[in-house]
């Protein structure tokens, strides 16, 4: 991996690509902010583009395509089935984690709707280091359980561990034990734990964590979507993984592997997603839910285009200076998140900068969703949008006592090849101006409240006027500046 200093003091970090193609921004005044969030419910999601100068929802489906995956697009096979597309896909796959079946889905989600079905009854247990909200959903629809087994050091919001992604390898045999074998559908692994910080897992662990799964005959699943950063944080965080290429530790992690699933929105930097696996017997399995919920075989709900682009966006995965633009991008903002005071997850992770709303507006009980409401008051101050990662976008229990979320963030995503540094700069100047008026944000409340997935298209209303306080000191302070 290139070191390039500067010779003043700065350090920032440099990006090792070029801008060719460029979108139009759009800020809107303070005023119009705040009548576009209350349209939305105070739900993030519910903002409409040309409303947000600066979309830092998520990193699913908005990374930059390189130069390679546009024309690649070009030379797509558009057949219905047995498409030449499908082939260069397929063997892509093949190479890099080097198991021989493959499955195409259009994303994510639909490999673990998949996997859920063919795998979970009621009653099954499925350990993980930590849940995703989709992931979970899908588990409990099938009448399963799922057990959290993240290392104790996961929920540290501070910290200086490398390695916050980790499970418990302790707390896995004992779920064994308590369910036994049988009672276990599969062991999940989540590369770059989404909800907890994007915080990654060591190879060490993975290796422990397979082990386990070998003694008990557990299939091992790794869900691969934010496999770029953990590999990154594998080479520069561990030390026997610093002298093996990207490739190396790639294939390494999958061979610890039964079956690996993965979002192309964040792997590949295309749309769409895929499971790998080994064993022809779990294939089989799989293989009919394809074309029953999905697509046929060769194309599973993919445009042959984005495969096209996926093929090759999985080979400039395994380089260096790709999947290094993100992480450090991200570790610059939290490190001046810190100068500045701001409350933020340490140490950086992957996907993007994690601010600690329960830190930050402590004032706030959680039963008025302090992450939602950081995150609206940042789209307020700033036309920036975050994504909630607390307590709305946890699920109630059947008897609608809320639950808790282990930790209250707002995640600021950083897209890969996106952003410039001067608008990192101006988001990390408008935390701070809004950090320095914590005091005046307010919770939230339900007005519409979905049972499932909630955070997705539940709308809400502030406890009280507080945005309307917080944009006549915006006025205050940065007069007529949008």
């Amino acid at each position: 991996m290139a070191t390039v200093k500067f010779y003043g003091n700065e350090t920032v970090p440099l990006e090792m690509h070029k801008v060719r193609i460029v979108q139009k921004l759009n800020l809107p005044p303070v005023e119009r902010r705040l009548e576009k969030m209350t349209e939305a419910g105070n739900n993030t999601f519910l903002l409409k583009n040309d409303d947000i100068f600066l979309d830092m929802l998520t990193d699913s489906g908005v990374n930059a395509m390189s130069d390679r995956q546009q024309a690649a697009m070009m030379v797509a096979d558009d057949s219905y089935a047995g498409s030449a597309t499908y082939s260069r896909l397929e063997h892509q796959l093949r190479d890099i984690f080097g198991m021989h079946y493959f499955l195409p889905t259009h994303q994510g989600r639909a490999c673990e709707h998949i996997l859920a079905k063919v795998f979970v009854s009621p009653g099954k247990a499925v350990p993980m280091n930590y849940h995703f909200t989709t992931t979970k959903a899908h588990i409990t629809l099938q009448g399963g359980v799922v057990e959290e087994l993240v290392s104790d050091a996961g929920l540290e919001v501070v910290s200086v561990n490398p390695f916050k992604g980790n499970m418990d390898i302790g707390k896995l045999r004992a779920t064994i034990e308590k369910y036994g074998p049988e009672g276990i559908a599969f062991v999940r692994m989540e590369s770059g734990t989404n909800l907890i910080g994007g915080q990654p897992f060591s190879l060490q662990n993975l290796a422990d964590v397979s082990n386990v799964c070998k003694e008990n005959g557990i299939p091992l699943v790794l869900d691969a979507s934010l496999l770029a950063d953990n590999l990154y944080f594998n080479k520069t965080r561990e030390e026997h993984c610093k002298s093996l290429s990207i490739r190396e530790i790639t294939r390494r992690t999958a061979d610890l592997c039964d079956v690996i699933y993965f979002s192309a929105r964040k792997l590949g930097c295309a749309r769409g997603g895929g499971i790998c696996i080994r064993d022809q017997a779990l294939f089989e399995k799989m293989r009919p839910l394809v074309p029953l919920y999905e697509g046929f075989l060769t194309y599973g709900g993919m445009s042959v285009r984005e495969m096209e682009a996926l093929a090759v966006g999985l080979e400039e995965t395994m380089d260096e200076e790709m999947i290094n633009q993100g992480p450090q991008f991200i570790a610059y903002m939290v490190d001046q998140l810190q100068e500045r005071g701001v409350p933020v997850i340490t140490p950086a992770g992957g996907l993007g900068c994690h601010v600690d709303a329960g830190r930050f507006i402590d004032h706030i009980p959680q039963a008025q969703y302090p992450a939602g409401a950081l995150a609206a008051a940042l789209y307020i101050a700033s036309g920036i949008r975050g994504m909630e990662r607390g307590t709305l976008s946890e699920q109630r229990e059947p008897d609608g006592r809320e639950i808790f979320a282990n930790m209250e963030l707002v995640r600021l995503a950083m897209p890969r090849r996106v952003f410039t540094l001067s608008q990192v700069k101006y988001a990390v100047d408008r935390l701070a101006w809004l950090y320095d008026n914590r005091k005046l944000i307010g919770g939230l409340q339900f007005i519409e409240e979905p049972e499932v997935l909630r955070f997705f298209y539940g709308r809400l209303k502030p406890v009280s006027d507080w945005q309307n306080k917080l944009v006549a000191k915006f006025r205050e302070d940065f007069g007529d500046s949008l």
